[in-house]
């Protein structure tokens, strides 16, 4: 990746999916990483412009209103539009809540003990999201991060380039269900504790909570239903 502005002309690619690359990079002196977003071939160059810029646009917006409300997101550092890169803050001392919780039930420890505690702040987060109509689109442990020490259940909420503005119960149902669903895949035998995060939940978002979660269980149903005919 070329060199920006103040960045390092080194880094070190974390991680690449269908929409982006992630870098580590040195920014004006601080661990930084860069999002980049990269042109899609199989669409018109103004057109896929045109929506990687909203996309920018609505991620940013997501986090500035994460800072608001009081849930704990990455600094950002500088957004270059050309590029279609956000550089913001690259946490240090932390892990994924995903690994964390892996590595707490493949011990020998008491599980519960240590994880309730997480699962609630999990729960509330997200319920936070949603009484403030942001919805978080890709909700997974694995873009959770956990600060040291991970008793004190410091998160960092990551990832927000699904993100939107939306007051339906059926949108905040269906992000609830997306986490219910990457949950329980990466940790099975686990319904307990998704317990502990839908409680949470419901108590940080009193906002139109019975359709909410009634609207949860309807995606419920039909997620199983498309699950038994294939």
């Amino acid at each position: 990746m070329s060199s920006t502005l103040g960045a390092s002309e080194s880094s070190i690619l974390l991680k690449q999916g269908a929409e982006s690359k992630i870098h580590a990079v040195t920014f004006l002196g601080l661990p930084t990483v860069v999002k980049e977003r990269f042109p899609k071939t199989y669409r018109h160059p103004a057109l896929d412009a045109s929506l990687t810029r909203e996309r920018m646009k609505a991620e940013l917006r997501a986090i500035a209103k994460c800072r608001q409300i009081g849930v704990r997101v990455p600094v950002i550092y500088f957004v270059d539009e050309q590029k279609s890169s956000i550089y913001m803050e690259h946490i240090q001392n932390s892990n994924t809540v995903r690994d964390f919780i892996q590595k707490v039930q493949a011990g020998s420890g008491d599980a519960q003990r240590l994880l309730v505690p997480l699962m609630a702040k999990v729960g509330a987060i997200i319920g936070t999201l949603h009484s403030n109509n942001l919805i978080h689109g890709d909700l997974t442990t694995s873009n959770m991060l956990l600060l040291e020490p991970a008793a004190d259940a410091n998160i960092i909420l990551i990832d927000f380039g699904l993100s939107y503005v939306e007051a339906s119960a059926e949108d905040k149902g269906v992000d609830l269900y997306v986490l219910e669903r990457a949950f329980l895949s990466t940790h099975p035998n686990s319904e307990e504790l998704f317990a502990h995060i839908i409680s949470a939940y419901q108590e940080a978002n009193k906002k139109g909570l019975r359709e909410v979660m009634s609207k949860f269980e309807e995606v419920r149903l039909r997620g199983r239903k498309r699950s038994m005919v294939g």
